[in-house]
């Protein structure tokens, strides 16, 4: 039993570790001059608006934005827990 509680307090640290190590990660998108900044957390940490952009062409660019920086962000993320050698037991 307290092998097991040993397993599980180190994995809580290492998704720690990795997860401050994303934190240091960002992407950012653009389109049609909307600018979207995500951190490896996926946190939005910049958003930069257009404002020659009507609301409607604003809000599709923000939504185009966000869903391709949270598909890019996902990847560095599979890519990071690769490279730092997954976590054990899940492999």
């Amino acid at each position: 039993m307290f092998n097991k509680l040993k397993q599980f307090k180190d994995l809580r640290s290492q998704a720690k570790t990795m997860q401050s190590a994303l934190a240091q990660e960002s992407v950012t998108e653009e389109k049609n001059g909307v600018k979207l900044t995500l951190n490896g957390n996926m946190e939005i940490i910049e958003l930069t608006l257009n404002p020659e952009l009507n609301t409607e062409n604003q809000a599709n660019a923000v939504k185009s934005c966000f869903n391709d920086a949270i598909k890019r962000t996902q990847r560095l993320m599979a890519k990071k827990l690769q490279d730092m050698g997954g976590l054990p037991g899940l492999n």
